[in-house]
């Protein structure tokens, strides 16, 4: 039975319109990254419009360094998942158990450290991103709160990460919906009505995740017997086994999720050299873009796998058609959002703050924003074509590309040696997210892609 269903999926996803079938595996995972955007932008929505820029700049400086400080946990809970995946369909019951145990001890422990290491160093931190005065005090108070969540957030992902290696997506969602609506509540009702400013916003996230984790992590005890682990100290003991399989696929799936939230950290430091005003403004960009991430990941996830089981069965003009089809709909979505930025582009500023310095000087963001729309777009099809192709060294090597060199250095080039300043930063920021696309593309064009391949 279990054979027969396997077949009758992938039949379903090698034959029949590209289009409906693309459009059906988007909804789900769309809906789910949807939300957790919402989660990771009430803050500078709540902020922006109670506090002002002061606040805004807080919570974009405050919320890229959270950001920073994730990628080992982004990066070892996504080989957890793979590794546990793996031992389930060689039915090893006894490694899955040594790889769960070991990923909840390395990642919190890890967690610990970093929250620690960051809290001695949270002065000279503010200082390397230049920091502006006027938002200094709220964005301390908004770092230290996260960092000392950061646990929460650590453990939130080791248990999505077993969750979903187990094949379950379903209470992954569930829980970060939990944690999207508590936060919503609570950053309204702290920083509205219990005037606890930017530390009410931080606040109120960190108890979204502290409660996400702590629901999840019942649920696991709860079904332990089905999952292999008994919570018993002993298991939680680090195996070596287990520990260099996940160092030799978390460590590339780090570094990848590091390189990219690495450059925007240097970008922000380069923009905080300029007023507080500047650095809210950076808040929205972040934001606004993170929105259209929502899109271009849910097309490249549901890609991926589209292009990956065609590729296995040899259906070379589907996959064509496939990343065609990823590329008109994300245009489509991308001259949309075009119309509205050239329409009304206040009405789209104004959602995230009604401070008049930051909304008259928004502006500048506009051609930025819409060169992303197109870069998100062209994003989808080239990482669905990589991805779908089994080559995670390309993949890595992209990231590094884009985040590390281009991004930096394109940004350094508009906004220092042709003196464009913020305007060249995000300039900068904006075109070197068609990277992906050019290296897809040469890859493309050799053929490579035909050759169906897992690199190790």
């Amino acid at each position: 039975m279990a054979e027969s269903s396997s077949k009758s999926m992938i039949r379903d996803l090698t034959e029949g319109p590209v289009v409906p079938l693309l459009l059906r595996f988007v909804m789900p995972l769309f809906v789910s990254n949807a939300l957790q955007a919402i989660y990771n932008i009430v803050d500078m929505v709540v902020v922006g419009n109670y506090i002002g820029k002061t606040g805004m700049s807080a919570v974009s400086i405050g919320g890229d360094i959270l950001h920073l400080l994730t990628f080992v946990a982004m990066g070892f809970s996504s080989a957890g998942q793979v590794i546990i995946a793996r031992e389930i369909g060689a039915n090893r019951r006894d490694e899955i158990k040594k790889t769960i145990g070991t990923m909840f001890t390395f990642l919190l422990v890890t967690s610990l450290v970093i929250s620690l290491a960051c809290y001695g160093l949270r002065h000279s931190i503010l200082s390397w991103l230049n920091t502006p005065a006027a938002s200094a005090k709220y964005t301390m108070d908004y770092m230290v709160t996260c960092i000392i969540g950061l646990v929460f957030i650590y453990g939130y992902n080791i248990v999505s990460a077993i969750l979903r290696g187990m094949g379950d997506s379903k209470r992954p969602f569930i829980f970060i919906a939990i944690a999207a609506v508590l936060n919503m509540v609570l950053d309204i009702w702290f920083v509205k009505y219990l005037h606890m400013e930017v530390f009410g916003a931080a606040l109120a996230t960190v108890i979204g995740q502290a409660v996400s984790f702590i629901v999840s992590l019942i649920y696991l005890y709860i079904h332990k017997e089905s999952f292999g682990f008994d919570f018993k100290l002993s298991s939680f003991k680090i195996d070596g086994t287990a520990f260099r399989k996940m160092i030799a696929l978390g460590v590339p799936m780090a570094i990848q999720s590091a390189a990219i939230n690495f450059s925007k950290i240097v970008l922000m430091s380069w923009i905080n050299l300029f007023d507080v005003t500047f650095s809210a403004l950076a808040g929205i960009y972040n934001k606004i873009n993170t929105m259209c991430a929502v899109i271009s990941q849910s097309f490249t996830t549901a890609g991926s796998t589209m292009v990956g089981q065609n590729l296995a069965a040899r259906k070379y003009g589907r996959v064509n058609k496939i990343l065609s089809a990823i590329m008109i709909i994300g245009i489509v979505f991308s001259l949309a959002g075009t119309f509205v930025m050239l329409k009304d582009p206040d009405a789209v500023y104004a959602i995230f703050t009604s401070d008049k310095d930051v909304l008259l000087s928004a502006a500048v963001l506009t051609l930025p924003l819409i060169l992303n729309f197109y870069g998100a777009a062209t994003r989808s099809g080239a990482f669905a074509l990589i991805n779908g192709s089994g080559r995670p060294k390309l993949n890595l090597a992209i990231a590094l590309i884009d985040g590390m060199i281009s991004r930096i250095g394109l940004a350094a080039l508009f906004g220092f040696a042709m003196k464009l300043d913020c305007f060249g930063f995000w300039m900068g920021d904006a075109l070197a997210g068609f990277m992906p696309l050019a290296i897809a593309s040469v890859f493309y064009l050799s053929g490579r892609w035909k050759e169906e391949k897992t690199e190790n």
